[in-house]
């Protein structure tokens, strides 16, 4: 089984630049037609070269506009709990009123 792995790891690099060139939008790819890499990728997968040369050269890489990768501390969103979200009490609000305008009465439920 284990002697299966490399194959099973070039196959999946393989597939993986294979489906990210076909969603990349032409105007990200880089150097060459968008139907060149992808003939590149489907020649040269077997040898790791084709989706090698995709993954370092042939889209364009977006870099974080303050330096601050995924993976930082200071990345994280703050969770606020629907609670203290002013914007869904608001919303619970109007739909209350709405609920009144119309004779409905939400406790009868």
């Amino acid at each position: 089984m284990l002697r299966y792995l490399p194959l099973l790891l070039v196959l999946a690099l393989w597939i993986y630049a294979f489906i990210d060139c076909l969603n990349t939008p032409e105007d990200e790819v880089k150097k060459l037609p968008k139907l060149a890499w992808v003939f590149i990728i489907l020649l040269f997968g077997q040898v790791l070269v084709g989706p090698v040369a995709w993954l370092v050269a042939g889209k364009v890489r977006k870099n974080p506009a303050s330096g601050i990768t995924p993976f930082s501390p200071g990345s994280r969103t703050k969770f606020v709990a629907p609670d203290d979200n002013p914007d869904f009490l608001k919303s619970l609000k109007k739909d209350e009123e709405e609920d009144k305008k119309r004779g409905d009465d939400p406790k009868d439920d």
